[in-house]
C-alpha cells in the first residue's frame, strides 16, 4: 500500500527532527492557549447535549467546557497533558466561583485588572491546585498591564503581539483590520476586506512567516500536521491561511468573531465573547453549573484508564494528527480505551487539518478502521463547517458508535 504524500515519513530527516525537539521543547515549558480556538456554536449544534450525557473534552484553555456546561451535561471531564493549560482552567473556574461578574470579565475578558494581586492572592489562589498555585503566583502578572493583557502572553500570545506590532507599522492596515469588526452587515464586510485589508496584508512578508515551522510550533502546529496542510493546498500553509482568512471575512459575519477579534484587539468586548463572559450565562454557571466540569491533567488514554466514566460525548479537538504521525500506536491504545469506555451510541467529534485524514482508514477500533466501525455523519459536519468562525481546519468530523 502507497504511503499518502503528507505522512511523517518513516526516518524523518535531520530538520523534521529538529522541527520536533523544538515543539516538544515549547510545549513542555509554555501554555501554549491563552483562549480555546474552535467554535463551541458548531460543537454543541453536533453534541446536542442533554442531562443524561457525560463529555470528555481536551481542556486547551478552558473555554469550550464551560460553554458546553451551560447545556446542563450530567458531567465534563476537561483532559489536558499539559498542566498550565488545566492551571488556566482552574483559574476560571476559581473566579466563576468567588468574582463578581464585572471583576471576572475585567480578568478574563479584557485580560487585565488594576486590583488583580489582591484578587489573586486572596480569593482566587485558594481554589487552586499546588502546580496551578505555583504557575499563577509567577504568572499573574500576565493580567496587570493594560499594554501587555492576557491575549498577548502564552504561545500563541506572542503571534498575537507580532502581528500587533506588525500592524502598528502599517497603520492604514491596522486602521482596516479594526474596522472591519463593525462592518453593519456582510456586504459591506466583504468589500471592506477586498479594497482595505487583501491588498495590503498579503505578500512575501507575511507568507514567508506563515511557512516558518517556528509560526506553527508556537501557534501548537507541529511539523507534522503543516504537511498535512502543505500537501492539499498548492500554496502551502501561507495559501491555506489566507484561503481560512478569506473565508472568514467574506462569508461570516464578522461583528460576533470573537476568535479573531480577540486577537487584533487584545481583548474581547461584551459584545463580542464567549458566552461563559456574558452576565447571564456566568450567573448560571455560578449557580451551579460549573461544578460540573471536572479537571485532569491527563492524556486522554491515561484518564479512560482511571475513570469510571462512560462518556456519551468525546471531543478530541485535532490532536490525532500528529499522534498519527509520531505515536501510532499510542494513538492506538488510546482509541482502545475509547471504545471501552464509550457509552453505546457515543458521539465522537473531532477535528483536522486534513479533510480526510488517512488514519481514518488505518486506524483500527474493534477489528475494523475507524471510517468503517463508527457512523460519519459527513453532511452534517460539511455543513456546521460553514458556520465555523475560526475555519482553520481543514477537516471538522462528526461519528457515533454503534448503539
Amino acid at each position: 500500500m502507497s504511503r499518502p504524500a503528507f505522512a511523517v515519513p518513516a526516518s524523518p530527516s535531520l530538520s523534521d527532527r529538529f522541527d520536533q525537539k523544538i515543539f516538544d521543547a515549547i510545549y513542555s515549558r509554555s501554555l501554549v492557549y491563552n483562549t480555546c480556538w474552535e467554535d463551541p456554536a458548531v460543537d454543541r449544534q453536533a453534541l446536542g447535549l442533554g442531562p443524561s450525557d457525560t463529555v470528555m473534552v481536551i481542556t486547551s484553555a478552558g473555554c469550550n467546557a464551560l460553554d458546553y456546561a451551560l447545556d446542563e451535561p450530567r458531567a465534563i471531564h476537561a483532559v489536558d497533558a499539559n498542566p498550565r493549560q488545566n492551571a488556566l482552567a482552574q483559574l476560571k473556574i476559581a473566579g466563576i466561583r468567588t468574582l463578581a461578574h464585572d471583576d471576572f470579565f475585567r480578568i478574563f475578558g479584557e485580560g487585565t485588572h488594576p486590583r488583580i494581586g489582591p484578587i489573586y492572592h486572596e480569593l482566587l489562589r485558594p481554589h487552586l491546585t499546588p502546580f496551578a498555585q505555583a504557575w499563577w503566583d509567577r504568572h499573574h502578572h500576565w493580567f496587570a498591564d493594560p499594554r501587555q493583557p492576557l491575549f498577548f502572553h502564552g504561545l500563541s500570545g506572542l503571534v498575537a503581539r507580532g502581528f500587533r506590532r506588525y500592524l502598528a507599522m502599517r497603520p492604514a492596515l491596522r486602521e482596516a483590520v479594526h474596522a472591519i469588526f463593525d462592518a453593519p452587515d456582510l456586504e459591506t464586510q466583504r468589500a471592506h476586506y477586498d479594497e482595505r485589508i487583501a491588498p495590503l496584508l498579503w505578500g512575501k512578508p507575511v507568507d514567508w512567516v506563515l511557512s516558518r515551522q517556528f509560526t506553527m510550533s508556537l501557534l501548537g502546529v507541529p511539523f507534522a500536521q503543516r504537511r498535512q496542510v502543505e500537501a492539499q493546498h498548492a500554496h502551502g500553509v501561507a495559501g491555506f491561511v489566507r484561503e481560512s482568512v478569506e473565508y472568514v471575512f467574506r462569508e461570516l459575519p464578522a461583528r460576533d468573531n470573537y476568535f479573531w477579534s480577540v486577537y487584533v484587539r487584545g481583548h474581547y468586548t461584551p459584545a463580542c465573547c464567549p458566552q461563559y463572559l456574558k452576565p447571564l450565562p456566568f450567573a448560571r454557571l455560578k449557580r451551579g453549573l460549573v461544578e460540573r466540569i471536572r479537571l485532569h491533567t491527563d492524556t486522554v488514554t491515561q484518564f479512560l484508564r482511571r475513570t469510571p466514566a462512560k462518556p456519551t460525548r468525546f471531543v478530541l479537538l485535532d490532536h490525532m494528527d500528529w499522534m498519527s504521525g509520531y505515536k501510532p500506536q499510542a494513538l492506538e491504545e488510546e482509541w482502545r480505551e475509547i471504545e471501552r469506555t464509550a457509552s453505546p451510541g457515543a458521539l465522537v467529534l473531532f477535528r483536522s487539518a486534513h479533510r480526510d485524514p488517512p488514519y481514518l482508514a488505518t486506524l483500527h477500533v474493534g477489528g475494523s478502521p475507524i471510517r468503517e466501525r463508527l457512523a460519519f455523519d459527513d453532511a452534517r459536519a460539511e455543513r456546521l463547517t460553514r458556520e465555523d468562525r475560526v475555519h482553520t481546519y481543514a477537516g471538522f468530523h462528526i461519528a457515533r458508535f454503534p448503539g
